[in-house]
């Protein structure tokens, strides 16, 4: 009888430890985990990124000084041209007819103070008519020196060595001259050497200094870099919204973002590069040679500056973090500069850093000799 009592105890007792662990089985399981990057020596560039367009060195449009018809023109796009070169030739007929009739009323002018004069010498005139045939000369005089010019401006010449870019007016067109609206008979660029004016953000702007170097690509030739060289740097940005005293300005840019014309020099020995082509840049703002350099991705912050966590193997085998504070330099794309700080070429740093949290899991399996008997 005392054993079959020792028997149903001993079940009893099993089971209800076997009852706990299939309600819950607690699993306290706490790890770090580690993605590391090595610390290197390399060279490292800190680049501004600009998009700009392909301009000529020089360029101006040719117009005319007076109003005509066009009545020829002598060159065609693409043509070479030297300053001076007759280009184009505007209808003078009218010019021409009222040089004539200055120099007709030149004439009369000219013969009337002669009389007036020998006149005078003899006491038949006084000094006030010789005077005013003076005047009439002088006059008549100044009438065929302007018909003489406007003459002359019908004839069109280069008023630089270029090349005819675009194609000129067709003879027949009317050529207005002005000051606001004249008509461009053709246009002629300095094509020897090019220039990018790229617009460069207000937080870059900074970092851009005259002289620095730069290389850029073009969608007509993608496999192809291209050189260029900072030349100069616009004081006024490209919508000028300092000035307040423009309220158009100043409301249509507070909230746009602010850009700054920065200017290039691109040599084209090749001559690719073609007016209007948009150059997408990159400008070399700093570089540092054979630089100790972590990846940006490995640096961290706290109240006490930059650090990174090196990583180093315990006698198990196991990952452990060292904080190293250290001082950065040149930032790159990629990496950073370390100026200072107990860091070495080789060492390993940890880019990223997780910790399991504890996890609390149900078992699904049965314990053995099944749920405990009903009291």
């Amino acid at each position: 009888m005392k054993w079959k009592i020792l028997i149903v105890v001993v079940f009893v007792i099993s089971a209800a430890v076997g009852y706990k662990f299939y309600n819950e089985k607690v699993i306290d399981d706490t790890t770090e985990t580690y993605e590391t990057a090595e610390v290197m020596r390399t060279d490292l560039t800190k680049t501004v990124s600009a998009t700009g367009t392909i301009q000529p060195r020089d360029s101006v449009e040719v117009s005319g000084k007076v109003t005509a018809r066009i009545q020829d023109i002598l060159v065609e796009e693409n043509d070479h041209v030297t300053e001076g070169q007759v280009v184009a030739i505007l209808d003078g007929k009218d010019f021409q007819a009222k040089l004539d009739q200055a120099n007709f009323t030149l004439t009369n002018a000219r013969q009337k103070l002669e009389r007036t004069e020998r006149l005078y010498n003899i006491g038949a005139k006084s000094l006030e008519e010789l005077q005013d045939a003076q005047y009439e000369y002088d006059r008549a005089k100044s009438a065929v020196d302007l018909a003489e010019d406007d003459v002359n401006q019908t004839v069109i010449t280069a008023p630089m060595d270029g090349v005819v870019v675009g194609e000129p007016k067709t003879p027949g067109t009317m050529a207005v001259q002005g000051s606001n609206n004249p008509t461009v008979i053709m246009r002629i660029a300095d094509l020897s050497e090019k220039l990018v004016k790229a617009k460069v953000d207000e937080t870059d702007i900074g970092s851009v200094k005259i002289g620095e170097h730069a290389t850029f690509t073009v969608d007509a030739y993608p496999d192809k870099t291209f050189r260029a060289q900072v030349t100069k740097i616009s004081q006024t940005d490209t919508a000028n919204s300092w000035d307040t005293s423009s309220s158009t300005t100043s409301s249509s840019s507070s909230n746009a973002v602010i850009y700054y014309y920065v200017t290039f020099s691109a040599p084209d020995e090749e001559n690719l590069l073609l007016p209007a082509m948009t150059a997408r840049l990159d400008i070399v703002v700093g570089q540092v040679r054979d630089a100790l350099c972590v990846p940006i991705s490995a640096l961290k912050t706290d109240g006490q500056g930059s650090y990174v966590e090196k990583i180093t193997k315990d006698a198990q085998g196991k990952d452990i973090a060292e904080k190293i504070y250290i001082t950065v330099g040149l930032y790159g794309e990629e990496f950073v500069e370390v100026t200072g700080g107990n860091l070495n070429p080789g060492d390993n740093v940890s880019t990223t850093y997780k910790v399991a949290e504890k996890k609390t899991t149900k078992s699904s399996s049965m314990p053995m000799g099944g749920p405990p008997p009903r009291m």
